[in-house]
C-alpha cells in the first residue's frame, strides 16, 4: 500500500498542499510546530476519518475557512482508490472513494495504514478506554467489517443510555436495546479475542528486536461481566453472557442511568514479563511496547493481506536511544514509510527529504 498524491485544501496549517512522496522511505523535516504531524495527520485521516490526535473534526479546518478538503490517491499493486473528504466547519463530513460516497468500512477495505505518535504512550501507561481504542481500531484494521458491528454496538449502547437517562423505564423498550447491544457487543467481543490472538506474536517479536531482550508480551482482560481473552468462545456465547449480564445490572443501570456492562467497559492490560506494565515498566520500555503494538499490527495486516501497510512515524526517533533506534530502522517492514524529524541526523534510515516550512513541502 503506498499514497501517490495528497491535495489539500483549507487544512489544519496548509491553506493549500500538493505532495506527492517517494514510494519508498520519505523523512518531513522541520523545526517544532513547522506543520510536519499535520501532513501525516491528513495522511491519516484520509485513510480513517479521524484524527491521530483525537481532534475534533471542526479542529482542522483552517481558521477563516468554511471547509477543508482532502485528496489522495492509494496504490496497491492491484488497484488504486482515489479518497476524497471534506470537513465542515460547523459539523459533518462527507467521504467518496472513486467519486462515490461511501461508508467507513469501504474506506478501511481499500486503505490500509499505521501510525504511531508520541500519543500513543497512552497506550501503555493510560486508562482502559485507549487500550479498548487499540483492540477496536486494529480489529477493523485486520477485518473491516468489524466496522459495522462497533458502529452498530455504539448504537445501542448511546441508545440505552438515552433511554435510562429519561427516567421512564420502558421495560419493552429497553429489552431491545439490550438484545441490540448483546449482539453488537458479542462481535466486537469476539473480534478483540481474535485481534489479540492475531497480533501478540508480532508485537513482542518487536518489543524483542528493539529492546535486545527476551521479555514476554501478553494481555490480561478485566470485565465485570464474564469478557476474556478466549477466541475460542463464539458470538452467540458471548451474546447470552452479555444479554444475561445486562439483565440482571438492569436495577444498578437505572440507579446510574448509565450501562455498566459490556465491552464499552472492560479494562484490557498489558504484561510486561507478567508484571503491569502501567506500574511496573519503565518509561523506556513504556514507550518501546508502545511502538511494539503499531509494528505489530502492521505486520498482521501484512500477514492477512498480503501486502504491507502504509507507516506513518510521528517523532519517534527523537524519544529512542541510539542502539533502539538503529534496532527499530533494521526492523521495519520494506513499506511506504512517512517519517516526521526535526533532527534528521538521529534518523538511522536512508530516504527523501522533505523540508517543511511555512506551509511548504519541498
Amino acid at each position: 500500500m503506498a499514497l501517490d498524491w495528497i491535495e489539500l485544501s483549507h487544512f489544519r496549517s496548509y491553506q493549500r498542499l500538493n505532495w506527492h512522496p517517494d514510494p519508498g522511505v520519505n523523512l518531513l523535516v522541520g523545526d517544532n510546530g513547522a506543520g510536519k504531524t499535520n501532513v501525516l495527520e491528513a495522511v491519516a485521516f484520509l485513510g480513517s476519518q479521524r484524527s491521530f490526535r483525537g481532534a475534533p473534526d471542526e479542529a482542522l479546518v483552517s481558521d477563516g475557512a468554511e471547509s477543508a478538503i482532502l485528496r489522495g490517491e492509494f496504490t496497491t499493486l492491484s488497484s488504486s482508490t482515489l479518497v476524497e473528504a471534506e470537513v465542515k466547519r460547523r459539523g459533518g463530513k462527507v467521504l467518496r472513494l472513486n467519486g462515490a460516497r461511501s461508508r467507513l468500512a469501504d474506506l478501511v477495505e481499500a486503505v490500509r495504514l499505521v501510525t504511531f505518535v508520541p500519543e500513543d504512550l497512552d497506550l501503555v501507561k493510560g486508562g482502559p478506554g485507549s487500550r479498548r481504542d487499540y483492540l477496536d481500531e486494529s480489529s477493523i484494521q485486520l477485518w473491516p467489517v468489524a466496522a459495522l458491528d462497533q458502529a452498530e454496538m455504539d448504537r445501542a449502547l448511546r441508545q440505552r443510555n438515552a433511554l435510562l437517562r429519561t427516567g421512564v423505564f420502558d421495560e419493552a423498550s429497553l429489552a431491545v436495546w439490550d438484545a441490540r447491544l448483546a449482539q453488537a457487543g458479542a462481535k466486537v467481543m469476539a473480534r478483540r479475542a481474535r485481534m489479540i490472538a492475531a497480533t501478540t506474536g508480532f508485537v513482542e517479536e518487536a518489543y524483542r528486536h528493539i529492546s535486545e531482550s527476551p521479555a514476554r508480551v501478553e494481555w490480561a482482560y478485566g470485565s465485570s461481566w464474564g469478557g476474556s481473552l478466549d477466541p475460542g468462545v463464539t458470538a452467540a456465547e458471548w451474546a447470552d453472557a452479555l444479554s444475561r449480564a445486562l439483565e440482571s445490572g438492569r436495577q444498578t443501570d437505572r440507579d446510574r442511568r448509565a450501562t455498566g456492562f459490556g465491552p464499552h467497559r472492560d479494562d484490557p492490560v498489558l504484561l510486561l514479563d507478567g508484571a503491569d506494565s502501567r506500574f511496573h515498566a519503565s518509561q523506556g520500555e513504556q514507550r518501546t511496547l508502545a511502538l511494539s503494538l503499531r509494528l505489530g499490527l502492521q505486520r498482521a495486516i501484512a500477514e492477512l493481506a498480503g501486502a504491507a501497510p502504509l507507516l506513518l512515524l510521528d517523532d519517534v526517533f527523537s524519544e529512542l536511544d541510539g542502539a533502539r533506534g538503529k534496532a527499530l530502522a533494521s526492523g521495519l517492514l520494506p513499506s511506504q514509510t512517512l517519517i516526521t524529524t526535526a533532527h534528521p541526523e538521529d534518523v538511522p534510515i536512508v530516504g527523501k527529504i522533505w523540508a517543511v516550512t511555512g506551509g511548504l513541502v519541498s
